[in-house]
């Protein structure tokens, strides 16, 4: 499955973030916290370069804990500050600009000490499309100023938007790149419901989710699905499912269509408990592979 989604609006997405670099002090990189590689726009760090930056693991109550501590240190090892939060409830925000003081401490101060007039952290936010960003600018400013919507793409022009005294953030369209070369990193950004659902297949997505879930959550996996042990034939899998939630056709017939249906709905509002689809150390192997 090669899945190209790259729409006109996104490519314009990218120039602007270049053309706009030099307005603001620190970009916020928004990730997934289930996906933090795979959600991660791999143009990124060519586009920002060396402008300070702070990673902001989103969706962290989606997430499991244990890894999304991993990921904090991996990119905390790499010299990029990051934090767990979760812009739908609201936790984590008032980090995010004690963060930012503290990354912008001697820009700041030297700016002090020229005479410059205290002002406010100018912060750039960029991501993929369905990370969180309008809920999180929504959260941040306290009201609803940024469109939402759990439809990738929602957000589409730039705006700034100020966010008490301390910070003004710059929005910008959310960018995703033109081509999975890794076919895994576009099905854990299907199934976390990064990627339009219309352009996919989607049994290939429910087929990863099972086994992803068979082979490092065996036992929620049972238990959501009333399974004594797992099959390896997939399709048996979709069978048992079937059975169990009455996804059938007439004669009895599994309608695998709404079983997959199910496993990628379930599997998005936590029915099997906060997951994470990748660790660090996986990644880390992966890169050097490529």
């Amino acid at each position: 499955m090669t899945i190209q989604w790259f729409p006109g609006h996104m490519a314009k997405a990218r120039r602007q973030v270049t053309e706009k670099l030099k307005l603001v002090d620190i970009i916020f990189e928004l990730v997934d916290a289930r996906i933090p590689y795979s959600s991660r726009n791999p143009m990124i760090d060519e586009i920002i370069q060396h402008k300070p930056r702070l990673v902001l693991l989103n969706k962290a109550d989606m997430a499991d804990k244990e890894a999304t501590k991993k990921w904090i240190k991996h990119f905390e090892e790499k010299g990029i500050r990051a934090l767990a939060i979760n812009s739908q409830a609201g936790q984590g925000m008032k980090d995010i600009v004690s963060a930012s003081q503290e990354i912008l401490r001697e820009k700041f101060d030297r700016m002090k000490a020229k005479g410059v007039k205290p002002r406010a952290i100018r912060a750039m936010i960029v991501g993929i499309p369905n990370a969180g960003k309008s809920t999180l600018i929504n959260r941040l400013a306290k009201k609803n100023i940024a469109k939402t919507g759990n439809t990738p793409g929602v957000t589409k022009a730039q705006q700034w938007i100020k966010v008490g005294k301390e910070l003004e953030l710059l929005d910008t369209p959310g960018i995703l790149w033109p081509k999975f070369e890794d076919q895994e990193v576009g099905l854990k950004l299907a199934l976390t419901g990064a990627i339009k659902d219309t352009i996919l297949n989607l049994q290939d997505v429910a087929v990863y989710a099972l086994r992803f879930l068979g082979s490092r959550y065996p036992e929620r996996l049972k238990e959501r699905y009333q399974l004594v042990e797992i099959p390896e034939d997939i399709v048996k899998v979709f069978d048992k499912i079937g059975k169990l939630r009455g996804c059938l056709m007439g004669g009895g017939e599994i309608d695998y269509d709404k079983v997959t249906e199910l496993v990628i709905r379930e599997f998005r509002s936590e029915k099997m408990g906060p997951i994470t689809l990748e660790l660090p150390e996986e990644m880390a192997v992966r890169s050097e592979a490529e």
